[in-house]
């Protein structure tokens, strides 16, 4: 085991951390726990561990609702080593490997950002992560009852869960042998073995309420890493397999003349492809700048585009369509058409009414941005027409999530129709960027291309101030995950417009 270079460190990180539970607006998280074990990806074997309880620097902040959640209490942290003390040691562990957990993308990730972000340190990397919620929701599905890790450990008679740091990522590591090892017997008498247990990635799933939950891919996105293993089920949680895991199960589907249920890697490139385009897509080689391009030329040639953008009064509303676009393993996705063509949206002139929007992250525990404009009649006019049109389609799909209007209205006669797009963020080594194209348009008209060094979510908010008025070229990208569908909108190129 090396920590020389991120090309060597091939140890999958698990890792957990146990917090302090807010109990006030405002009060953020405090670190109580940090627990890690670092996974050999061929045997899957623990190779090493660590844990440390963490001293927080306001110790009220354990209330008694978080120790009734992890039994940690003041008297065990008093003597516990500050964060800024162990930052070099988890740095270490976490920088540069592959990410593994139980909701690590809503919880863990942010965590640790913020907690190195309260010492002024940048935060690791990972090269990928792997979380198992998502992961095991979309293939394992829900015969324990419910995703928690807890459920899962009692299904399998692997004990109670702890709520500790290094127990919790253990019982993780298992959790996921088990879950692999079903999925694997399944897939070798499909016919047999799924009759009554297996859920593929077309079916749905049963809910506590008894109502069905549509497949689940959005969240398998992106970046577990291609390094080298053996032919074990939990190879099959990785993006990328390698030649010899390739031939394996080349190997397996033909000799069955069915397509292999347990082969992950072409099922999750596809869902990187379409339905996490916002975050991957987008990072190609940097577009010219074209300064003095007046508005229809930047309609027709959009710097990163493929496909035209429409402006509103070229919509004709009869024309839009909504159709099913197989992906692999018979997963379905919301394409939405104008005239057969991608429907694609350039509006000028848009109001912002709200600036980064920060309470979601990405894989990496980044904020993912949000902004907010105000929506004018016609864009509402052709918004709402997708909104039906999509909606009908995933409800004769068999969906029942709950469907989420992408103009958002609210009661009041000072809240104006408003839509949300989403801001395009990539990684690119270790470093995030934005991935939509941003540019300031001057006085004179010339558009200058924005170049920003890092990742940083409170410049871009200093950028976007409340009431300035944008160029908006975007997609429209029907999601359907965890209970909840709708259309994001998703930007592609921004004009801010001097004052």
């Amino acid at each position: 085991m090396t920590n020389q270079g991120g090309e060597d460190r091939f140890e999958i990180a698990f890792f957990d951390v146990e917090t302090t539970v807010p109990t006030r607006p405002g009060q953020g998280f405090a670190l109580l726990e940090f627990g890690s074990i670092l996974v050999c990806p061929r045997k899957l074997i623990e190779l090493q561990s660590y844990s440390t309880l963490v001293r927080p620097a306001d110790l009220n902040s354990i209330n008694s609702l978080s120790v009734r959640c992890n039994g940690i209490t003041r008297d065990a942290v008093i003597a516990a080593p500050r964060f800024d003390e162990i930052a070099d040691r988890v740095f270490d562990i976490l920088h540069g490997r592959i990410w593994a957990g139980h909701n690590i993308l809503r919880f863990d990730c942010p965590r640790i950002r913020e907690a190195f972000a309260s010492i002024g340190r940048s935060a690791p990397e990972p090269k990928g992560t792997i979380d198992s919620l998502a992961l095991l929701t979309q293939r394992f599905g829900r015969r324990a009852g419910n995703m928690k890790m807890a459920s899962l450990a009692t299904y399998f008679g692997l004990g109670q869960q702890t709520h500790r740091s290094l127990d919790d990522v253990r019982m993780n590591l298992e959790v996921l042998k088990y879950c692999a090892t079903v999925l694997f017997l399944e897939s070798s008498l499909p016919d047999i073995l799924t009759e009554n247990s297996w859920v593929s990635p077309n079916a749905t799933t049963r809910s506590r309420s008894g109502g069905k939950l549509s497949p689940e891919v959005s969240s398998m996105n992106n970046n577990i890493s291609n390094q080298t293993g053996d032919n074990h089920p939990i190879t099959s949680l990785r993006t990328e397999t390698t030649q010899e895991v390739s031939d394996l199960l080349e190997t397996v589907e033909s000799s069955t003349n069915r397509p292999d249920p347990l082969d992950m890697g072409a099922f999750i490139d596809e869902v990187k492809k379409d339905l996490d385009q916002q975050d991957m897509n987008m990072v190609e080689t940097p577009a010219q700048e074209s300064p003095n391009s007046s508005v229809n030329a930047a309609v027709t040639n959009n710097c990163n585009a493929t496909m035209e953008f429409l402006q509103l009064d070229q919509v004709f509303i009869p024309s839009i369509s909504a159709s099913l676009v197989p992906l692999n393993h018979g997963i379905q996705r919301i394409k939405l058409l104008h005239k057969d063509a991608t429907l694609q949206l350039f509006c000028s002139h848009m109001k912002l009414r709200f600036g980064i929007n920060a309470k979601f992250f990405d894989h990496a525990g980044r904020p993912r941005l949000n902004i907010v404009f105000d929506a004018p009649p016609k864009l509402c006019e052709v918004l709402d027409a997708c909104d039906g049109l999509a909606q009908k389609l995933s409800l004769d799909s068999g969906s029942s999530s709950e469907w989420r209007p992408v103009v958002i209205r609210k009661e009041g006669y000072n809240n104006y129709p408003t839509v949300r797009l989403h801001i395009q963020t990539a990684v690119c080594g270790d470093i995030a960027i934005y991935a939509t194209e941003i540019y300031q348009r001057d006085p004179s008209g010339t558009d200058q291309r924005l170049v920003f060094s890092k990742f940083d979510a409170s410049e871009l908010s200093a950028l976007f101030t409340r009431g300035m008025f944008m160029d908006v070229f975007f997609s429209l990208d029907p999601y359907d995950y965890q209970q909840s569908a709708g259309i994001r909108l998703v930007a592609k190129k921004l004009i801010i417009h001097s004052n």
